[in-house]
């Protein structure tokens, strides 16, 4: 399980020495007996937009917490989490441990983004800070009187906090210790902890698989890779065939003998696809939603010694694909269409892949939602997903001219295109390997940020376990 866990989230029947009450309004002011004398103030500061007002009270502290006005799915929501985010500032600067959120008028799916904000921006990793560096925020507990809030959604919510905070864990450990195996144990780790199933192929497992993508991006590595596979398989799953997840897991990236020319400060973060589908897996299983889901993970840095391939070199392929590389910096490619034909020994009813696959989709997104490609597969329901958690989609289209991009003259098909629309080529590419249907989502523009925005905290976001989660339950469980 993430050593770094949520707040803890319960119901309680009366607020305690620090009370926030959630407001919609001006006139819900009238139900707070401790802000009645600092009403008239309050109510002059408050307008269509978000408000976090903190008072002394005869019991301690008293925040006014208001919604800002939005219509549209995706922004009502993601105001709620960052009303979140700005709570958990106060709350912190005020060194509150324990807290009591009220809401009475707002509705219950309003009141629970807002703890989700609050849930998620609290997140800290810590492991490599010493001394002061390593204090730890000082929130652990959240308290909720709300008649219209259950046990059952903080249960909801705090699993899925748990499954992303795993997700960013996993991206902000270092490489020098998140080798592919240590990955691998604490996939297994975690499996243990929420109740899914992990089984690791070792080096010698894939060589018997023939994985030449995978085992080719290994070549220049002195780690061994490995091939994970997640299983959560309820007896009262309600689809006999499985959702595949599919994660790239490239634990460092330098881009090969086709080194990379900017910043490679980041590159720990290039198995952000893997660390979502591991941590969505774990959200699923926590909160045993009947829905059965398999996740593949094929694992392996991407370094340089004298045995790594290099540009010209030709890759025979777990289907027996030739392949041949022109670029060794468009590796992840490569260990996914090994995971992507190893998918269909399952017949699935859906495999979604995620990965931090090209800059070309960074450059189109930044961080404001996820580049998404289909070939003949409903993305409606997906999209709706990402509306309500905020991890948006944008579709791009796989016309057949980017198939003739990846053709070859010396192989099958070759591991880049041209110029134009490189994160749809790379899409063309995995769809080459599939005959089921399939969605592939380039997260590389919202898996890692250089600042705090809101909840999404600084280094690994976690982005696509709550995507997949949101997806699952409600297209399926």
């Amino acid at each position: 399980m993430s050593t770094n866990l949520p707040i803890e989230l319960q119901k309680v029947k009366a607020a305690g020495d620090v009370t926030i009450h959630l407001i919609g309004s001006k006139k819900d002011l009238d139900a707070i007996a401790e802000v009645k004398e600092l009403k008239k103030k309050i109510a002059e500061r408050i307008s269509d937009e978000d408000l976090v007002f903190a008072v002394p009270s005869a019991k301690g502290l008293t925040i006014i917490a208001k919604l800002k006005k939005e219509t549209e799915t995706s922004y009502r929501f993601q105001s709620a989490r960052a009303l979140g985010a700005k709570l958990k500032k106060v709350l912190n600067s005020e060194k509150v441990d324990a807290a009591t959120l009220v809401s009475q008028t707002v509705k219950p799916e309003d009141a629970l983004a807002v703890l989700e904000g609050i849930v998620l921006a609290n997140y800290q990793f810590l492991t490599y800070k010493t001394g002061d560096r390593a204090k730890a925020n000082p929130l652990k507990k959240l308290n909720v009187l709300a008649d219209k809030i259950s046990e059952a959604d903080l249960k909801e919510l705090n699993a899925i906090a748990l499954g992303t905070f795993a997700a960013r864990d996993f991206v902000n450990e270092p490489p020098i210790t998140l080798t592919a195996t240590e990955w691998s144990k604490r996939m297994e780790k975690l499996g243990n902890d929420t109740g899914f199933k992990t089984t690791v192929l070792d080096k010698k497992k894939i060589e018997a698989l023939r994985m030449g993508g995978l085992l080719g991006v290994n070549k220049g590595s002195v780690e061994p890779p490995t091939f994970n596979i997640l299983e959560w398989k309820p007896k009262n799953a309600k689809n006999k065939k499985p959702i595949v997840l599919v994660g790239k897991g490239v634990t460092y990236d330098t881009g090969g003998y086709n080194i990379k020319t900017v910043q490679m400060a980041q590159m720990k973060s290039d198995m952000g696809g893997g660390a979502a589908v591991t941590g969505a897996i774990a959200a699923i299983a926590a909160n045993k939603l009947p829905v059965y889901v398999v996740g593949l993970i094929p694992a392996t840095d991407n370094r340089i010694d004298g045995k790594a391939i290099v540009a010209d070199d030709v890759l025979t392929m777990m289907s027996g694909t030739k392949v041949e590389v022109l670029n060794t910096d468009a590796e992840g490619r490569l260990i996914l269409a090994d995971a992507l034909h190893y998918a269909k020994q399952y017949d699935p009813e859906l495999v979604i892949d995620l990965a931090t696959l090209t800059g070309a989709a960074a450059r189109v997104t930044d961080y404001f939602g996820i580049a998404m490609c289909a070939d003949k597969t409903d993305t409606t329901k997906l999209k709706e997903s990402g509306e309500r958690v905020y991890e948006r989609l944008m579709e791009f289209p796989m016309w057949r001219e980017f198939h003739t991009a990846i053709k070859s003259d010396m192989a099958d098909i070759k591991n880049i295109g041209g110029a134009a629309g490189g994160n749809i080529t790379a899409a063309t590419f995995l769809h080459h390997f599939t005959d089921y249907p399939w969605i592939h989502l380039d997260i590389a523009g919202p898996s890692f940020m250089n600042s705090d925005v809101d909840y999404r905290v600084k280094g690994g976001t976690g982005v696509g376990v709550r995507l997949l989660y949101d997806f699952i339950k409600n297209s399926v469980a």
